[in-house]
């Protein structure tokens, strides 16, 4: 029989300073009341000063492997847009750091579709035989290139990582990764764009302006895409699965703005309960997004063992993405 990934363990890490909407700089020009409304956050979490998204993403890794029952796995694969450097990658220091020195390491951009594409990623490792377990983290620490006088953007995002751990199977398993549809269009890159610190920007001859160290996004258009690209992409999974939206009991999607997740299930024609939702504690923490909301959707009772659960995410890039599998029976270890 094929062989399949399958879910074995997970993981997270929000790191402990936590930031209420009351604590943003008021020169925001927001409040908690236009935060909630808007975008469905209530706090989010922000990494320490001298820390990085490598200690991050540590933190779940171990708590992955833990849940999982093995301390070993054959591949780590971290999504993050927030890599420690620009070079080397970050992801072999994480995995020396988790007793797992010699093991393919690599990280991935996919931005907030990270998780998505590593799932892919690792999926490729198990069938092809490569590897028999990847510890796949999704870790981010936003915090680092938001302009805290941006209300564009500061009271979005947040820092925080995810993990799984996958093992070899078969495709009949709960926590088997289905059917994967991933997609993008590079026609929006500048709708979510960091533009500085890049070749474009060093070989262009001039310094980097203050303003290009940060994260910018065109929030209209972001709404738009992501719902229209996670819906397609939910349908087109869906399809080649010879599955139905009335066949899935949860959707766990990326954590952009409670509109967007509500909009989502709308578009789909699901019950809005039916989304698993755990932005208003956590924020956007982009390819962490998926991961922590599986952690908390377990933790919170939303998501059991046998429901049949679609995945999906969207991101700079753009990017988007999706998958189907039935929520495997997995053990949380702090």
């Amino acid at each position: 029989m094929t062989r399949a990934a399958v879910i074995s363990g997970l993981g997270g890490w929000l790191p402990p300073r936590m930031v209420t909407n009351g604590d943003l700089p008021a020169e925001l020009g927001t409040s908690d009341h236009w935060i909630r409304t808007r975008t469905g956050i209530t706090r989010r979490h922000y990494a320490a000063p001298g820390s990085a998204t490598s200690d991050l993403a540590v933190e779940a890794g171990a708590r992955a492997l833990a849940s999982s029952g093995e301390p070993q796995v054959d591949a780590v694969v971290l999504a993050t847009t927030t890599p420690d450097r620009i070079c080397p990658a970050t992801a072999p220091e994480v995995a020396t750091r988790l007793g797992l020195t010699g093991a393919a390491a690599f990280d991935m951009n996919a931005a907030c579709t990270g998780f998505l594409y590593g799932l892919a990623c690792a999926a490729g490792l198990i069938a092809t035989g490569v590897a028999d377990r990847v510890l796949l983290i999704g870790a981010e620490t936003y915090s680092s290139i938001l302009d805290p006088r941006d209300r564009g953007t500061a009271p979005i995002f947040g820092d925080g990582a995810g993990a799984v751990v996958l093992r070899a199977g078969t495709p009949d398993e709960p926590g088997a990764v289905g059917h994967i549809d991933l997609g993008s269009d590079g026609d929006g890159a500048g709708l979510i764009a960091v533009g500085g610190g890049g070749s474009r920007q060093r070989l262009s001859g001039r310094p980097e302006l203050e303003g290009e160290r940060y994260l910018t996004m065109s929030g209209r258009e972001v709404f738009k895409h992501a719902v229209t690209r996670m819906a397609d992409s939910c349908r087109t999974v869906l399809k080649r699965a010879g599955r139905d939206v009335a066949d899935i009991d949860r959707i766990v999607a990326h954590q952009a703005n409670i509109r967007i997740l509500h909009q989502l299930a709308d578009e789909l024609g699901v019950d809005r309960y039916r989304v698993v939702a755990n932005i208003d504690r956590v924020g956007n923490t982009a390819a962490a997004s998926v991961p922590l909301a599986l952690l908390h959707g377990v933790a919170d009772g939303a998501l059991r063992p046998g429901q049949r659960t679609l995945l999906t995410a969207f991101g700079a890039g753009l990017t988007w993405g999706s998958t189907l599998l039935t929520w495997p029976d997995l053990a949380l270890r702090d």
